[in-house]
Order: structure tokens, then sequence, then C-alpha cells
């Protein structure tokens, strides 16, 4: 399975790089309730339609569910924690209520430091704490030949950031879909439409607490 998903993991950077920039949209009309992905390829939805991407399907799956909720895809292909970092900001002028964070994949898959990942991500989290913003921490798997001791602090380390900053947690944002090709693009690596709709059930339940937790009226 780890070699499988290197594979995988190697062709998301490639993949990524070359992607254009996609802006953020929104998609609803609740002032009260915004909720702002911020990611990569996997969240600006590579290769998708905009109606397939994992931002569009949840929305989707939120108003199923009697969540009345704004959505922005803030997601950007090839994008780091770093990058990330220096973004934040202007999602902030979205006036978010919720941000899902789905950061730190090509950190993992340009071997870049783990403390740096998660002070990256620490930063980004206390920055939407201050602006009062509610936030979903999304894990991600480490390439394994960057060697046991670094996949092991990579994986660890989003953990220890959502323990710290006590925010909802999902370990894995690619759970039931890397390395099956009936869930994955020609590519091999990003997630085709009936790959995202296996996203959103594997991330719904964490993200139904986390709003039912933070929504006054939920």
């Amino acid at each position: 399975m780890r070699f499988r998903f290197w594979s995988w993991a190697l062709a998301l950077q490639l993949g990524a790089a070359g992607a254009a920039l996609n802006l953020p949209g929104v998609a609803a009309a609740n002032e009260s309730c915004r909720v702002a992905f911020v990611g990569d390829s996997l969240t600006a939805g590579f290769g998708l339609d905009e109606a397939d991407t994992w931002p569009t399907r949840m929305a989707a799956r939120m108003r199923d569910a009697g969540f009345d909720c704004a959505v922005i895809n803030a997601g950007v292909s090839g994008d780091t924690t770093a990058g990330g970092k220096a973004r934040i900001g202007w999602v902030l002028f979205d006036e978010p209520s919720h941000v899902v964070l789905a950061l730190g994949a090509n950190d993992g898959l340009r071997g870049l430091p783990v403390e740096d990942m998660a002070r990256n991500l620490s930063v980004m989290i206390r920055d939407l704490h201050a602006a009062d913003v509610h936030v979903l921490l999304a894990g991600m798997l480490a390439p394994p030949n960057m060697g046991p001791a670094y996949v092991e602090r990579y994986e660890a380390a989003f953990r220890t950031v959502a323990a710290a900053h006590e925010v909802a947690f999902v370990p894995f944002l690619l759970d039931g879909i890397a390395a099956r090709p009936e869930l994955n693009q020609a590519d091999g690596i990003h997630p085709n439409a009936a790959g995202v709709a296996v996203m959103v059930e594997r991330t719904w339940p964490v993200f139904e607490q986390w709003l039912e937790a933070t929504l006054p009226d939920a």
C-alpha cells in the first residue's frame, strides 16, 4: 500500500505543479454561515467540472442536511502550507465563518521540513481563530521514500496541530480513494467525480459534527 501510495503521491506533485490558479468561487448565499475550503489541487478540483469539486459537492451535502451555508472554493493547485499562510489574509476578506484547511500534501511530496509545515498550519489557525473563524483541519499521508522518521513526524504533525488548537480533524483526506484506479482520473492521482463522492462520504461525519457544534441554530 505504501509503495502504491508513493506512486500516486509523486504524480500528484507533478500534476498539481502545472495546474492553473483557481480563484475563489462562492456558491449559495447565507451570510451567517460561509465555509471556505483552503487547499491545493484536491480542493481546487483539478481536472473536474466545478459541479464535481469537493467544495461544491459538500455544499450540496450541507443543503441536504439542512445547513444553509455559502461555500467558497479557495483551492490553489500546487499550493503548500507556506503559500496558504501567505494568502490566508485574502481568504479572510471573504469573511468566512468556517474554514476547512486542507494543505500539506505538497509539503510532504517535496520533502519540506515538517516543523515548518506544522508552524505554517498553526499560524493560519491562529489567524483564523483571531478572526473568530471555526477551523477544520484535514491531514495527509507522507511518501514513504522520505524515510520512516520523516513519515512518522509528518503524519503526527497534523494530529499535534489539531490537538494543540482544539480544531476538528480529518486524519487522511483521501481515505478510501488513494491508489484506487476506479476512483481517480486517467492520471491515476486526482479523484474523479466518483472519488469526490467518496471524499464527501468519508469527511462528512466529522464535518457534520463540526457544523452542529459551531452553528448556534444547528
